[in-house]
């Protein structure tokens, strides 16, 4: 079953169970955020010498990512969120869908990005609507994911790719023979910690 619809499977499962909005929401408000990855991004953000713009593109959904944020005291961090739509039914039901409708037109990636959204495609269209790629001096992407490599594809010589260590992204990358990796054009930078992070925040930018 395709990972979206997984998820939405799942949370139908927990609504059958008498699990409700506020559970949804509670466990979400559990899950961690490194000190050093929040510290790290507001501050880049904050700063008057660089002009910044934040933009989320995750395959998570909607309404996880605003709670979070939210408990966090993130929410004014990202200027857009690209993600998977959901929203809470009135029952409490956490109903979410596919950015891309499997009843409609297809992505049609050919690099291996999931059916319910192209990444690479996504950012070219971020891209488009901010003004262009000219409009950005140096992109610094931070990913982990196997479908994070086609929006990599996308990035330019003087972009970065953030990569976290051993998880599916850096394999691909560290593998010759992988699809596709030798058209990277960007500086590959990996990561293990979020202080790390952090630290090219300051360094670097």
């Amino acid at each position: 079953m395709q990972w979206t619809d997984n998820c939405a499977h799942h949370l139908r499962q927990l609504h059958a169970e008498g699990f409700g909005q506020k559970d949804v929401e509670d466990a979400l408000k559990t899950l961690p955020v490194h000190p050093a990855q929040a510290r790290g991004t507001m501050d880049l953000k904050k700063r008057t010498d660089v002009q910044t713009t934040f933009f989320c593109l995750s395959n998570s959904n909607s309404v996880y990512i605003d709670t979070i944020l939210k408990h966090y005291g993130l929410e004014t961090l990202f200027d857009e969120i690209v993600t998977n739509p959901a929203q809470f039914r009135e029952d409490g039901l956490l109903e979410l869908r596919r950015r891309v409708d499997p009843n409609g037109p297809q992505h049609g990636c050919k690099v291996g990005c999931s059916p319910n959204m192209c990444k690479g495609a996504e950012l070219e269209a971020f891209m488009e609507r901010h003004g262009g790629w000219a409009a950005f001096d140096k992109v610094v992407y931070v990913g982990d994911g196997s479908n994070d490599l086609c929006p990599v594809l996308h990035l330019r010589e003087q972009d970065t790719i953030l990569v976290r260590l051993y998880r599916e992204l850096y394999r691909k990358l560290n593998d010759s023979s992988a699809a596709h990796v030798s058209d990277v054009k960007c500086s590959v930078h990996p990561w293990g910690g979020a202080w790390e992070i952090e630290k090219y925040f300051k360094e670097n930018l």
